[in-house]
């Protein structure tokens, strides 16, 4: 039987959408089909779960859980609030016993218990970050988590604090449903990460910033039983490109491990850096226009031939090839019209 995967993609729903849309993926032609639509108010994030049996979202009510149905349509199983205002930012551990949620209106980092059926069970914990940075103007910034990710080993979540400059590492206690702060990354001021990818062989942690326009490497291993987290490396997003209207918006792998992944708003484009998996550090390789304005978000599609862009500002989703080479990305097929398609995932369902 072949492979079959499918791609999620949520939206916001003030308009015309009306909240995750699911789509027949074929990895080998780059073309997304639609397949059908589960209601929900504001889906702004989606993860799915390790064993593809569930998805996760963030909605105007709190988090959202669905199950995956044989063919990849979705069933909504139920919500719960969150403790806080809503989220922005999802991730789920390998065992589906908690899922974690950033608030970036509260600054809130959130702790999910997950039931074995996958339902979500309620508020574990929940830490509100304190304190005040500065912009790149001098204004104050508050607090904003932004991201929240596991460490490969699981061990910690790291919180991205967008308004703080900083990325809090939270020791979690899986038996208790507890965080406990273990240390700070203090990132450079004015920076103000974003988002943060570990490499797929775990040893290395890439964050893109907001307002320095710039990807982060850091080194990571445990040392004494405790995280230690290492800048090795700050590369510009855009190497010998104007990037005084451009501001980075997600960071991503695909399959091959030597390449990463970051989408520009402002120059609108995905750009590639080719990497050296010994060392984790990476240089730029190239970028494509992405034909429309603001990518929100973006996935590589299985098989590394194509991505397709998530064009929040002129509604669209479209899809282009992967050159490894040359690095020139063609657009492919006709654009999707989708009202304000802000995440995406793609699962295999088959």
């Amino acid at each position: 039987m072949a492979e079959k995967y499918v791609a999620y993609v949520g939206t916001y729903t003030h308009e015309t959408s009306v909240g995750i849309y699911v789509y027949d993926v074929n990895p080998d032609t780059g073309v997304l089909t639609e397949q059908s639509v589960a209601p929900i108010n504001n889906p702004s994030d989606i993860i799915n779960s390790k064993d593809n049996r569930f998805l996760y979202s963030i909605a105007d009510e709190g988090v959202a859980s669905f199950k995956i149905l044989e063919n990849g349509d979705l069933e909504k199983m139920n919500q719960e609030w969150i403790g806080g205002m809503r989220g922005c930012n999802l991730c789920v551990d390998s065992k589906n016993r908690y899922l974690f949620v950033a608030g970036y209106h509260d600054g809130r980092v959130s702790m999910m218990r997950l039931n074995e059926d996958g339902t979500i069970g309620g508020i574990a914990d929940g830490i509100f970050h304190q304190g005040i940075g500065k912009s790149v103007a001098d204004r104050p910034l508050y607090p904003h988590c932004t991201c929240v990710e596991l460490t490969p080993d699981e061990r910690y979540l790291c919180a991205v604090e967008n308004g703080l400059h900083q990325i809090k590492i939270y020791e979690i206690d899986y038996s208790a449903g507890k965080l406990r702060l273990a240390d700070i990354i203090r990132c450079p001021m004015g920076s103000a990460p974003l988002k943060m990818k570990f490499s797929p062989d775990g040893k290395y942690a890439y964050v893109i910033t907001e307002m320095s326009n710039e990807i982060l490497v850091y080194d990571y291993h445990i040392i004494g039983d405790r995280p230690d987290f290492e800048n090795i490396q700050s590369v510009s997003l855009l190497v010998g490109v104007d990037e005084e209207i451009s501001t980075g918006t997600n960071v991503k792998f695909g399959e091959d491990m030597e390449f990463l992944y970051a989408s520009v708003d402002g120059l609108n484009a995905v750009c590639m850096y080719k990497r050296n998996v010994k060392t984790g550090k990476i240089e730029y390789f190239s970028h494509s226009f992405i034909s429309g304005d603001y990518p929100k978000s973006f996935a590589i599609l299985p098989k590394d031939k194509y991505f397709v862009s998530l064009n929040h500002d002129t509604n669209e989703i479209r899809s282009f090839t992967i050159d490894k080479t040359a690095g020139h990305s063609l657009m492919q097929n006709k654009p999707i019209k989708i009202a304000k398609p802000n995440s995406i995932v793609v699962v295999k369902v088959k």
